[in-house]
């Protein structure tokens, strides 16, 4: 948590675990120029970006894209938009630069949230992609330069990690005894068409970049064969959405904190954003309320609601459990952040003081539920097919979630996965079900990857990714 300040058919790029943000493998020396002038002057507006968007980056743009995606309202496949790829991308990028491009409505479907309810996400087509990729490609330079190092969503070089890792080393060695967790009520479907774009013409002058952004917002959305209008929000699954949403926090959220800080706080403030999911750490409990009263003043201001049923001021920190303690009150309450639930605990060595991160257990309970469904339809596959598969599952989700001090969950996992593997063997048949624990045992010593931590402490990492 810090202080606010060639074109060649190929493979396509390998997507970043835990982070949607991906680089252009070959950056043009007028990206760079650019980025370099909207670090010399934070109030220059750029006036001429589009020719930057050439057929060559839009080629970059396709093969960044997720290959097996589900594909949008023109139900083109990433693959077979590859055939004559040169033709459809040289006829993509006149359309873009005569002004003929026009914008599809996305594909509304629905995902499964951690609570039960579920999300909508919109699937853009596979042109409207490639184009918005290649757009925040070329703004990307300008606003690297402008957001502040507590933003860490869908940004280069930052992941969640590195959110997580802020959030402990501003508990763990800073004056942090508050923690606002703050939850904005359906942050992507709220979002202001007009205040992205004036936000965004802050820093860009070039009217075609802007009716791009304003064909994107007011493309509308496409479910059961109907068609409705958006006034409001920009689709979850778009390629832009990270970035404008990035874009309208900076303004809505991060700048207006670091100046509240500066002017307001009597004590230590920090924060850590991820998108539109942020905590906030405070030495004062004084300053937590104040700031948490103009929060939803300044939300309301921009078209944004905070969520009252899980935004939460908890008490939290190194001095927590015996203040609570002493009151005669309950042991600290915990927060919920990128996957994790952040927990007041002691070292079992010296009983100091350690926040613990184990994985959200609605969030484990779900995942286990996920591979025993994919295990039941690829039940009558090979054992060896099915352990193939379920060491790339497992490894995936260690990857992830095997942070110090969760040895724990992971371990659980591993176990509930073994069992919904052997269940799901016992069901091939009758002679299946004689299965023995031995055997299945040998099955989980060979395919499941045995529970141990894979990430340094955020402490030793932090200090390696930004050393000031």
């Amino acid at each position: 948590m810090e202080n606010p300040k060639r074109a060649q058919v190929r493979k396509p790029q390998k997507q970043p675990r835990g982070n949607t943000y991906v680089e252009p493998k070959c950056v043009s020396q007028g990206l760079e120029r650019v980025r370099e002038a909207a670090k010399q002057d934070a109030s220059l507006v750029f006036t001429n970006l589009l020719h930057h968007v050439t057929e060559t980056l839009l080629e970059e743009a396709y093969h960044a894209l997720n290959p097996k995606a589900r594909p949008g309202v023109d139900q083109v496949t990433w693959g077979e938009y590859g055939e004559g790829l040169k033709i459809r991308l040289k006829d993509l990028h006149e359309r873009v630069h005569r002004g003929s491009y026009k914008a599809q409505p996305s594909l509304r479907t629905y995902i499964p949230k951690a609570d039960g309810r579920m999300r909508p996400i919109g699937i853009a087509s596979l042109e409207d992609k490639i184009v918005q990729q290649a757009v925040v490609w070329v703004l990307q330079g300008i606003y690297e330069e402008d957001f502040l190092g507590f933003s860490y969503g869908f940004r280069p070089g930052r992941s969640q990690h590195n959110a997580l890792d802020a959030v402990w080393v501003a508990i763990m060695h800073r004056k942090v005894d508050w923690i606002l967790d703050a939850d904005v009520r359906g942050f992507f479907d709220s979002v202001s068409h007009e205040w992205v774009e004036k936000f965004v013409s802050h820093r860009v002058g070039d009217q075609r970049i802007l009716r791009l952004i304003h064909k994107w917002l007011k493309a509308g959305v496409s479910e059961d064969g109907q068609w409705s209008s958006t006034v409001v929000g920009t689709p979850q699954g778009a390629t832009a959405s990270p970035f404008l949403a990035n874009v309208y926090l900076h303004y809505v959220l991060d700048l207006w904190v670091e100046a509240w800080r500066k002017g307001h706080a009597r004590g230590e403030v920090y924060i850590v954003r991820y998108a539109d999911d942020f905590v906030m750490g405070f030495q004062y409990q004084d300053d937590a309320k104040a700031f948490q009263r103009a929060l939803k003043q300044r939300m309301q201001k921009f078209g944004l609601e905070l969520n009252t049923e899980k935004t939460r001021l908890i008490e939290f920190g190194r001095f927590a459990k015996k203040d609570r303690e002493k009151r005669g009150e309950g042991k600290p309450e915990t927060f919920d952040f990128l996957g994790f639930t952040h927990i007041c605990a002691q070292r079992n060595k010296d009983g100091r003081f350690v926040v613990r991160r184990k994985t959200i257990a609605k969030r484990l309970g779900m995942k286990v539920k996920k591979v025993a469904k994919e295990l039941k339809r690829r039940r009558h596959d090979s054992v060896a097919d099915q352990g193939q598969w379920l060491r790339s599952v497992v490894r995936g989700y260690f990857n992830y979630h095997a942070v110090p001090g969760n040895i724990v969950a992971l371990g659980q996992f591993r176990k509930l996965v073994t069992r919904a593997w052997m269940r799901a063997l016992r069901r091939r048949s009758h002679k299946a079900r004689g299965l023995t624990w031995i055997r299945m045992r040998k099955f989980e010593a060979t395919w499941i990857p045995q529970a141990r931590i894979l990430h340094p402490y955020p402490n030793q990492r932090l200090c390696v990714s930004y050393p000031r």
